[in-house]
């Protein structure tokens, strides 16, 4: 699954002189939370409504709610943007893009085709929206496994062919591999499935049932 697979297209850019009250008026109709800076068709800033917020002057201040207006509507984007943008391709793999908004610590990445122009943004909601399809959560009549799982060649297989035979169908597949262990958790939301008869072929295996839940 890439990027452009999950994006939004046609994002909603500005100038960098755009004051601060139409870039708020921006965000508010269209309902979201970032908007991509853009000078001579290149990207030069991104500004979130928190950079908005943080902009705002205090409660405790003594101005006039006349004179608030009248500063904000003088205060452009590009002094409170964020500069040097991290953009990604359209064609990276959605985890990719997920690692980059965690080590970076941001919430949106503007996203750019093989010719540099600006063709999407995706934005952790994008990711929590991935997330759901991949666990297949909205699927109703599943059951969810949870496994402790031998560090082995071989060892997941065997636990398909379990489902295989108890009749099941896989619909998700996600496993969580802790550093100096010998063992590594697997999840695996199966449909159709004959559980009790599931269940107890797992003793032929090398895993462990931890836990499961009926969706």
């Amino acid at each position: 699954m890439l990027v452009k697979d999950f994006m939004t297209k046609n994002p909603i850019t500005i100038a960098p002189e755009t004051s601060f009250s139409e870039a708020l008026k921006l965000m508010k109709q269209n309902k979201i939370k970032r908007l991509i800076v853009m000078k001579d068709e290149k990207i030069v800033g991104i500004v979130t409504e928190k950079d908005l917020l943080y902009a705002s002057p205090s409660k405790a201040t003594t101005l006039n709610v006349w004179e608030l207006h009248y500063l904000l509507s003088k205060l452009k984007i590009e002094e409170i943007m964020t500069k040097n943008v991290i953009t990604v391709n359209e064609n990276t793999p959605v985890e990719d893009a997920a690692r980059i908004m965690e080590e970076n610590d941001i919430s949106g990445l503007p996203v750019l085709n093989d010719m540099g122009h600006l063709v999407g943004i995706i934005t952790q909601t994008d990711i929590f929206k991935v997330f759901v399809e991949i666990f297949g959560t909205k699927r109703e009549g599943t059951i969810r496994y949870t496994m402790e799982m031998p560090d082995k060649p071989g060892e997941l297989l065997e636990v398909t062919k379990r489902i295989y035979e108890a009749g099941g169908n896989i619909i998700s597949i996600a496993t969580l591999f802790e550093e100096g262990k010998d063992s590594y958790l697997a999840t695996l939301r199966v449909e159709n499935i004959d559980h009790e008869k599931f269940v107890n072929s797992l003793e032929e295996t090398g895993a462990k049932l931890l836990y499961f839940h009926t969706n």
